[in-house]
């Protein structure tokens, strides 16, 4: 029986990247092996962190408290990100007067120069930060992109969601995350 080595070629191209996927998802993961969602975070404070935005300056989560925050992981060659971002873009104008603050971490290899000409691209108008993987680790690793953490006013995690959601659920969650910790913004 003699094979095809078209079929032959594309079963090793399979399986070079079966191997590539697998190696990297266990560099990534703590364990060292399958990746999870981390622990439930729900109610949770969710962890405070130091990154640079693509302009320079130095941003913590915690300099947003008192808004409802949208942290959105994303990178340049994901393709659910590139649907979902035009989609914050217009929920932060649309939400950003009543207190929301939607923010993105590249975890990406792009430089950031090719990361703020992605996002200009999409139309971003909220902050970029380059992400690091210990802030994905302090989330419960983000090895599936996007991951989107809903934060209440209170700072505390509402919500995460890993994958493309449609906007509607988008929506509701960033609803959530207003409501969540009114009287934080009362007190101020």
């Amino acid at each position: 029986m003699k094979r095809d080595p078209v079929v032959i070629i594309v079963v090793a191209m399979v399986v070079t990247v079966m191997l590539v996927f697998g190696f990297q998802m266990a560099r990534r993961s703590p364990r060292g092996g399958v990746a999870d969602a981390g622990p439930n975070m729900k109610g949770r404070t969710a962890p405070d962190f130091t990154l640079e935005s693509l302009d320079g300056k130095t941003v913590h989560l915690s300099d947003f408290r008192g808004k409802g925050v949208l942290l959105n992981f994303w990178a340049t060659w994901c393709q659910p990100c590139k649907i979902e971002m035009p989609w914050f873009a217009e929920l932060q104008k649309q939400y950003g007067p009543q207190g929301l603050q939607i923010v993105g971490v590249a975890m990406d290899d792009a430089s950031p120069k090719e990361i703020g000409e992605f996002a200009h691209d999409l139309g971003v108008n909220y902050p970029i930060l380059v992400g690091k993987e210990a802030v994905g680790d302090a989330y419960g690793g983000v090895q599936f992109l996007p991951a989107t953490f809903y934060i209440g006013r209170d700072g505390k995690v509402v919500d995460k969601v890993f994958g493309l959601k449609g906007r509607r659920e988008i929506e509701e969650n960033i609803k959530k995350a207003l409501a969540e910790g009114q009287s934080v913004e009362a007190q101020k």
